[in-house]
């Protein structure tokens, strides 16, 4: 049997052991996915507990992300550019560490907006924490000419732009500039936690952005966010954030089961339910 698990502290909260156990369900694999909750001062015995018990691989969800960088014997191109590890493959006891979010964010657009070319416009992404640089990486890897990133604290955002895949092509703005930069762009990310149940509503104003702009939100809980439920009601096309978080599980289960899986809607109604 092919053991494989998500990591964090907590995670009790994580919807990986559902996406995954139904995936290794309906490609009748022998495998099992569960949740280990890993305390941060105990990563490293954590991890290594898991290679000697025979896992095949682990996810990983906050706060670990970054942490297991230090631990992995190797790191692909996106993790080291995004500098977090969200997927681990065990291969001989070694540990192979990726990041599928930049993935993960690509495919759900092209999956519920075929038409979109990334290399249209510009793009505008509120955040600067871990998901924003998996979706400014993604956006720059994919011929985005132009990426405007904004956060609360701007340092954070200077450090992302230094640290990215094409700094010249990232530019700073200030947060309450938010509504402004939309004059323009082709693409809407938020990819704060504004908007999510039991948070503040993202406050932007939406009217200098092109019509015929897509906006998308990472935030899935809920699934339409006040930002999209604006945005909608503005006539733009809008993608929900589920589809990140299912795609991003795609390569991980590649790399541990052999199989690619695919994103249908019967799994986002399980794992939205």
């Amino acid at each position: 049997m092919t053991k494989v698990c998500v990591i964090g502290h907590p995670v009790t909260h994580s919807k990986s052991p559902r996406i995954h156990n139904y995936w290794i369900k309906k490609y009748g694999l022998d495998g099992n996915y569960d949740a280990v909750d890993i305390p941060c001062e105990n990563l490293r015995e954590g991890v290594a507990e898991l290679v000697a018990k025979g896992y095949r691989g682990f996810n990983v969800t906050i706060p670990h992300k970054e942490a297991v960088l230090s631990l992995c014997d190797e790191l692909d191109e996106g993790a080291q550019q995004i500098g977090a590890v969200n997927t681990v493959v065990i291969d001989g006891g070694k540990l192979r560490g990726r990041n599928t979010d930049a993935f993960g964010f690509i495919q759900n657009i092209r999956q519920e907006a075929p038409k979109f070319s990334f290399a249209a416009g510009s793009a505008v992404v509120l955040g600067a924490g871990g998901a924003a640089k998996a979706v400014v990486h993604g956006l720059l890897e994919h011929g985005t000419p132009e990426v405007f990133v904004l956060n609360r604290t701007k340092e954070k955002a200077l450090i992302l732009a230094k640290s990215s895949l094409a700094p010249d092509k990232v530019v700073i703005a200030n947060w309450d500039e938010r509504s402004k930069v939309l004059e323009g762009a082709s693409l809407l990310v938020n990819t704060t936690a504004l908007g999510m149940e039991g948070k503040d509503t993202l406050d932007i104003d939406l009217a200098l952005l092109p019509r015929d702009a897509l906006v998308t939100d990472i935030v899935y809980t809920p699934l339409y966010t006040p930002l999209l439920v604006d945005a909608k009601k503005r006539g733009h096309k809008t993608v929900t954030g589920i589809g990140m978080l299912l795609h991003q599980a795609r390569p991980a289960f590649q790399a541990w089961f052999g199989v690619m899986p695919e994103v249908t809607p019967e799994l986002e109604k399980m794992v939205t339910a």
